[in-house]
């Protein structure tokens, strides 16, 4: 699991999380297809993963400013990973693409977990990007700190440094609307949870906006993934425990396991593809701000890396 491009190194810690919840069903809306099975026993024999699977994971604001069940996704990015060749995708989704919602409409892609759930957002992803989702991770912003801060910090060469007058003071505050100045410098830097969060979340003093903080969103994945490599599953109690309730998924405490002696033989950074659909893939001046698709050239992208 720790080497399979960064962000599988949610895996680990998503573990306990879907562990506890055996007996749960979650439907893709509209269909009524069952994305995930009740978790099979922890005792029950392992085995080898072997054929190619595609994981959504989902990033969400979750302070006191939104209720539980109503967050938005701040990053949507599509994993796959074939073991057979030790090849790895990953395809950063604009949190505000124009899109046709499952739920009905059009609106943002990020409003689908929203309007939905983990359940609404595969769904949304499936049928306009014509993929077949395998498992969902969905993390919140304490989250990402306690992960950050379990595996001791991550390193990250920053290209240009990320300067933000206005980056929502919404964590440790007393006040969730209020506002604080953060900075990350250019350069070689060790981050821990709550700078690293900075590094990605922050959204303005970028010249290539929420496309410049999508490519954040990979570095610091792929920082993850560089710590994590180091990580067996007896760590797996202790980084349950760090990340508590801030973390959902549908993949089980066994199929964890299973993942880890595979991960560990990812090791060619040069078989991590990272894509971020850049103009002319998109390009702005969408309705309500919003992002507008070139579904045109997307797919044929989308569908050489995700068949």
């Amino acid at each position: 699991m720790s080497s399979v491009a960064g962000g599988m190194a949610y895996f680990i810690p998503a573990a306990q999380t879907a562990l506890e919840a055996t007996g749960q069903v979650i439907h893709v809306t509209p269909s009524p297809s069952m994305l995930f099975s009740p978790t099979p026993s922890a005792t029950s024999p392992a085995s080898t993963v072997t054929g190619a699977f595609t994981v959504l994971l989902l990033g969400s604001d979750d302070d006191s400013k939104f209720s539980s069940d109503h967050v938005l996704t701040q990053s949507m990015i599509l994993i796959r990973v074939i073991p057979s060749t030790k090849d790895v995708t990953m395809l950063s989704i604009p949190r505000d693409l124009y899109a046709h919602l499952s739920t009905g409409g059009y609106g943002k892609i990020d409003g689908a977990y929203s309007y939905g759930g983990p359940g609404a957002a595969i769904a949304t992803v499936e049928q306009d990007f014509g993929v077949h989702i395998d498992d969902y991770i969905w993390v919140g912003l304490l989250g990402l700190v306690k992960l950050i801060d379990a595996i001791g910090g991550i390193d990250v060469v920053t290209s240009n440094p990320v300067i933000d007058d206005f980056y929502p003071a919404d964590i440790y505050g007393g006040w969730p609307y209020d506002y604080e100045r953060v900075a990350v410098l250019a350069g070689p830097q060790h981050l821990d949870g709550v700078h690293a969060m900075q590094y990605v979340r922050s959204r303005h003093g970028d010249l290539q906006s929420d496309f410049g903080r999508s490519q954040r969103q990979q570095q610091v994945l792929m920082a993850i993934r560089q710590k994590a490599k180091q990580m067996t599953p007896s760590d797996l109690p202790a980084m349950s425990a760090a990340i508590g309730g801030e973390l959902k998924t549908s993949i089980g405490l066994p199929k964890v396991a299973q993942l880890l002696p595979l991960a560990a033989s990812f090791d060619n950074p040069d078989q991590i593809r990272q894509i971020v659909l850049l103009p002319p893939y998109t390009h702005g001046n969408g309705p309500d701000g919003s992002i507008s698709p070139n579904w045109g050239l997307i797919l044929p992208l989308v569908h050489q890396y995700f068949p």
